[in-house]
């Protein structure tokens, strides 16, 4: 193990969204409003960096949309020490394949989680890097709506990116189709809680995950500060 990573050679990628009210959790827009749901969009985004960094399993960095300005973004990079970059162009699938490829250029094997996944555990996320360093070529954790949360890929083909139908229940169907027809070996982890609805905020501020409603998300380490 070298500098404190189980795997100092991989790359963890964070995807992640400006917080920016009315552009985040789009679903619980409804239940919570525009200012509310971001809210609870930065205290997921707290969580899973925090259980990245935990994870100890390999370097995390921050891919950020539509790019790196967000201030908020940028400072809880910082904090983490977690080299911030932007997510390429496309679709969600487009910009995970451009995303991968580029960190598959200088790494044997990547993964990413979404900034908003509260229902991972560091568990998942060393798991799917023992995956990856026995062999596995794709690694997943299904969520229980039909999406996944993780994907990590030895090698990329962007025919595992291509015309899946995002946001939909038949995303983690399609993509295991696709890499199926590759030939590649699959490994899917124990399926973890996505967070689209207002079951799921309740679920987790219970599970003591998320704050109270009318806490904050300012800062990772103070979510009583106000909204960025």
């Amino acid at each position: 193990m070298s500098g404190g990573w189980d795997y100092p050679d991989a790359r963890l990628l964070l995807f992640a969204k400006a917080p920016v009210p009315g552009r985040v959790k789009s679903r619980l827009r409804p239940a919570l409003g525009a200012r509310g749901a971001c809210v609870v969009y930065q205290q997921l985004f707290c969580h899973t960096l925090d259980t990245a960094l935990r994870s100890r399993a390999a370097p995390v960095e921050v891919w950020a949309a539509p790019s790196a300005a967000h201030p908020w973004v940028r400072a809880r990079s910082r904090e983490a020490g977690a080299p911030l970059r932007v997510q390429p162009p496309g679709d969600l699938g487009e910009r995970m394949a451009a995303a991968l490829h580029t960190a598959l250029a200088d790494s044997p094997y990547a993964v990413i989680v979404g900034a908003d996944c509260a229902g991972l555990t560091a568990g998942h996320v060393r798991e799917a890097f023992r995956s990856l360093a026995a062999g596995d070529d794709a690694v997943f954790c299904p969520a229980h709506d039909g999406g996944y949360l993780l994907v990590g890929l030895r090698r990329v083909d962007f025919q595992v990116f291509r015309a899946v139908p995002w946001g939909t229940a038949d995303v983690m169907r399609a993509t295991r189709q696709r890499v199926r027809r590759l030939g590649w070996r699959i490994r899917e982890l124990t399926p973890a809680r996505d967070v689209d609805r207002q079951a799921d905020v309740r679920f987790l501020r219970r599970a003591g995950v998320l704050g109270s409603p009318g806490s904050g998300g300012g800062r990772c380490d103070r979510p009583d500060q106000p909204l960025s």
